[in-house]
C-alpha cells in the first residue's frame, strides 16, 4: 500500500484518542486515528458503557421485584417480574452501536483518516499497521500519540478461560450464572457483583483487602456494604486466592482457613493494566514510571513529538481524564498553550448506592493541612432524597480553614454521580464555602445538600 504521511498519528481510538484526533481535525490538522477493533475503546465498547446499561437494567429489574413484595413502602403492587438477559444484552449492544456511529460520523466531519488494523511502532514517527484485509500499511506522522488504553489484570492462579472471566466476556453473557463469584471488591468487582446480584444470581465478593472499595474512604463504603448486606451478597475479605479446584470451585484461604466457593461463573476484576505489549512500545525507549508511561503536563513522553495519553500513562483510569488529556495534545500540536492539571478528576463508582469523589481523600486533606473545615449532610434531611427512596448517605466538602478555599467533595446516595459535574466545577473554578453557601440552589433537589453542606463548614 502507499505510504501515508500525516501530522499527528493517534494509536487507540478509545475516549482519549478519538477526542484527540476530532478535536486535532477541527483545527485544520492532518489527522490519523488507528485503531485494532473498534472506535471507542473499551470504555464505549466493552466498559463504562454496556456496564452501566447492565447496572440500569438491574436496577429496574430489583425495583419492579419489590413492587410484587407486599411490604413495598411506595405501595404499588406488581405480580412476579421475569427478565430475558439475552435481550438485555441485545438493547446494550444496540446503545453501544448507536454510539460506535455517532464517534464514526465525529471522525469523519473533523476529516479524520481512520485505519483499521494492528500498529506497530518501528520509530518515534513511524507505524506499521497489519490491516483487515492481511496487508500492511505504513503511517508516518511528525507527531505521535500513545492511546492503545488497558486491559484487565490476569491472575496467574486464575488464568482467563472456561468460568473464569474478565467484565468484558462478563458484560456479553445471555444467561445468568445461578452462582457467582467476584475476585476484586474494587469499583469493578462491586459494580457488576451488585448488578447481578440484583437480576437473581448469588453473588459472593473475595478480596485481599479487608474492607471493599478501598480506594474511598470507610465512610463512603459503609453504605454500600449495607446494601450489598440487604442483597444477600457474601464478603470475604482478607481472602487469598488459591485458584480452581478440580470440581471447579474457587479455593480460597482466609483467617479462618481453607474454604471452597461453588460458582458457575468467577469474575477477575482485580483491576487493569496497559495494553502496549502489543504494538512494540519499546522501539521507542520511552521513560517509564513502573508499567505506565510517564508523561509531563503538557502529555509529552522522553521522546520528542511523541505523547502519552490515558491509561498507558497511569491512575486514575477514567475515560474523562483520557479525553482531557487528548484535548490538552490536540491543541499542544495545534501551537497552543495548554497543560493537564488533574485536580478535579471525578471519580464515580455506580454501586447502590453510587459514591462520588473530587479532589484528595479526607486523609489526604488532613496530611496537607493543618486544620480543615468539613461540612457534612445527611440525606435523612434531604427532601428529595426520600421522595426518591434513597435517604442512605450523605453530602461533604473539605475546605481550608484559613481561607475557606473548597479543596475537595465526596457523596454517597441514589443518583449522586449526577453532582459530580457541580463538585468538579467547584473546584476547577476556585470556589470556597462562601461562594457555595451563597449560590441559590433549588429545592427540592439532591444538590441542595451541598450548599447545605458548605452552610455546616462556615457553622451556620
Amino acid at each position: 500500500m502507499k505510504e501515508i504521511r500525516c501530522n499527528l498519528l493517534v494509536v487507540g481510538a478509545g475516549p482519549g484518542g478519538y477526542v484527540c484526533a476530532a478535536r486535532a481535525g477541527e483545527q485544520g490538522i492532518d489527522t490519523v486515528i488507528v485503531e485494532a477493533d473498534r472506535v471507542g475503546g473499551t470504555c464505549l465498547n466493552v466498559g463504562c458503557i454496556p456496564s452501566k446499561a447492565l447496572i440500569h437494567a438491574a436496577d429496574e429489574y430489583a425495583r419492579v421485584r419489590a413492587f410484587g413484595a407486599q411490604h413495598s413502602p411506595l405501595g404499588i403492587r406488581a405480580s412476579e417480574p421475569s427478565i430475558d438477559l439475552a435481550q438485555t444484552v441485545a438493547w446494550k449492544d444496540a446503545i453501544v452501536e448507536r454510539l460506535d456511529g455517532g464517534v464514526s460520523g465525529m471522525l469523519k466531519k473533523a476529516r479524520v483518516k481512520v485505519v483499521l488494523g494492528r500498529a506497530r511502532f518501528r520509530d518515534g514517527k513511524t507505524v506499521v499497521v497489519s490491516t483487515e484485509t492481511g496487508g500492511e500499511q505504513t503511517i508516518r506522522a511528525e507527531n505521535v500519540v500513545v492511546a492503545t488504553g488497558s486491559r484487565p489484570v490476569e491472575l496467574p492462579t486464575l488464568p482467563f478461560g472456561g468460568k473464569v472471566v474478565s467484565s468484558t466476556e462478563l458484560l456479553s453473557m445471555r444467561e445468568l450464572p445461578a452462582r457467582m463469584v467476584v475476585v476484586g471488591a474494587g469499583y469493578i468487582g462491586v459494580e457488576l457483583g451488585t448488578a447481578f446480584a440484583k437480576l437473581g444470581a448469588r453473588v459472593t465478593l473475595v478480596d485481599l483487602a479487608s474492607r471493599i472499595l478501598p480506594q474511598y474512604d470507610a465512610e463512603l463504603s459503609r453504605p454500600v456494604a449495607q446494601r450489598l448486606a440487604a442483597l444477600g451478597v457474601q464478603l470475604r475479605l482478607d481472602a487469598t486466592v488459591k485458584g480452581v479446584s478440580a470440581d471447579g470451585q474457587l479455593a480460597i484461604e482466609t483467617g479462618a482457613g481453607a474454604e471452597r466457593l461453588a460458582a458457575d461463573r468467577i469474575l477477575v476484576a482485580v483491576g487493569r493494566r496497559p495494553a502496549t505489549e502489543d504494538c512494540a512500545l519499546e522501539e521507542l525507549d520511552l521513560d517509564h514510571d513502573g508499567p505506565y508511561i510517564r508523561i509531563d503536563d503538557r502529555c509529552r513522553t522522553s521522546m520528542r513529538g511523541v505523547y502519552a495519553i490515558g491509561d498507558v500513562t497511569g491512575e486514575p483510569m477514567l475515560a474523562h481524564r483520557a479525553m482531557m488529556q487528548g484535548e490538552v495534545v490536540a491543541d499542544v500540536v495545534a501551537g497552543r498553550k495548554r497543560v493537564f492539571d488533574p485536580r478535579a478528576i471525578p471519580a464515580i463508582c455506580f454501586t447502590d448506592p453510587e459514591i462520588v469523589a473530587v479532589g484528595p481523600s479526607l486523609e489526604e486533606a488532613r496530611r496537607a493541612h493543618a486544620e480543615l473545615r468539613i461540612g457534612m449532610v445527611p440525606f435523612t434531611a434531604n427532601g428529595r432524597a426520600l421522595t426518591l427512596h434513597g435517604e442512605s448517605g450523605f453530602v461533604r466538602i473539605v475546605a481550608r480553614a484559613d481561607n475557606h478555599l473548597v479543596l475537595a467533595m465526596q457523596a454517597v446516595g441514589t443518583a449522586v454521580a449526577e453532582l459530580s459535574a457541580a463538585f468538579g466545577l467547584a473546584l476547577e473554578m476556585g470556589a470556597r464555602l462562601e461562594d457555595i453557601a451563597g449560590t441559590i440552589h433549588a429545592h427540592p433537589t439532591l444538590g441542595e445538600a451541598i450548599q447545605e453542606a458548605a452552610q455546616r463548614a462556615l457553622a451556620r
